[in-house]
């Protein structure tokens, strides 16, 4: 008879498997992680795209994606057992929900506060049949009818101020919507004014970026050659062109300590920034920048 010999087998044998398996898996640098991982981030933000406003942009998105993987191929661990992918696509997914957190132009009080409305509304509509009217809306949630009118508003004013609705040529994208009350229609033509003021005041490198980028529509790569710089400085000085936009168009109606900033010396150029933009236009000059009608004119050169 011949002799049949026992293998080892267990937990013991397993544990030697791993062990041979990971001595002979080859080790990336960071490098090689990074270029092998670029379709990941491309990946979460067409996945992510198709789940936000259009006004989004693409390559803030993108940016924030590769910085995240860059960080993640730094602090990639491989004896934790965890693949790459899964690891980088966890902070990878973190890094662009931060950035669009970081691109809403309301607060999270006015975002809160119209979620509750919203879903007020869809249950009314539900069980009524029809839509709500705004007085059985404010009933439901023991509202008075201007508060809920107001909360719409808000909502209204964080969707007209993106730039990417001032990028065509005829600016229909800012007209008041047909019935808009003259209330409203001020209240838009005092918020491009605003806008307009908050570019105008920007340092002249950075308001040079946002102007050729949103409104004249020319590519990174242009704007770098021009520059004498890296299409990623470009970037990086579009990101700190908007990051003082939104301070801005925020303290419209937040006081300055809102305004986040990450030292103390940021804080400080931003609340600069922010108290020249107040003070450059009153109301009657930020209104003439626009038609009655809410048409925005001709942009004047800055100075």
């Amino acid at each position: 008879m011949t002799a049949r010999l026992s293998t080892p087998s267990g937990p013991a044998t397993r544990s030697e498997g791993s062990a041979n398996a990971s001595a002979s898996a080859p080790v990336l640098s960071e490098d090689e992680l990074v270029r092998t991982h670029l379709p990941l981030v491309g990946h979460i933000v067409r996945e992510t795209l198709a789940r936000v406003p259009s006004y989004v942009c693409r390559d803030d998105l993108v940016s924030a994606g590769m910085y995240a993987l860059v960080l993640s191929a730094r602090s990639f661990d491989p004896e934790r057992g965890v693949p790459f992918g899964r690891f980088a696509a966890i902070r990878v997914r973190g890094a662009i929900t931060d950035e669009l957190r970081s691109m809403d132009w309301a607060s999270r009080a006015v975002r809160g506060r119209a979620r509750s409305i919203e879903a007020v509304r869809n249950e009314l509509a539900a069980t009524l049949g029809r839509s709500a009217t705004r007085d059985e809306v404010a009933q439901t949630l023991g509202m008075s009818p201007a508060e809920v009118e107001s909360a719409d508003a808000d909502v209204q004013r964080a969707a007209v101020l993106s730039l990417q609705s001032l990028d065509t040529e005829d600016g229909a994208g800012l007209l008041a919507a047909p019935g808009g009350t003259p209330e409203a229609t001020i209240l838009l033509r005092e918020q491009i004014g605003y806008l307009r003021d908050a570019i105008s005041e920007l340092p002249d490198r950075l308001r040079t970026v946002v102007q050729q980028y949103f409104f004249e529509q020319r590519k990174m790569s242009d704007i770098a050659a021009d520059f004498g710089v890296t299409e990623s400085r470009v970037s990086q000085m579009r990101a700190e062109a908007l990051t003082l936009l939104r301070a801005a168009v925020r303290g419209m109606d937040e006081p300055p300590a809102a305004t986040v900033a990450t030292t103390r010396r940021q804080a400080a150029a931003q609340a600069s920034y922010c108290a020249a933009v107040a003070s450059r236009s009153t109301l009657a000059g930020r209104l003439a920048q626009t038609t009655l009608r809410g048409e925005p004119l001709p942009m004047r050169d800055a100075g």
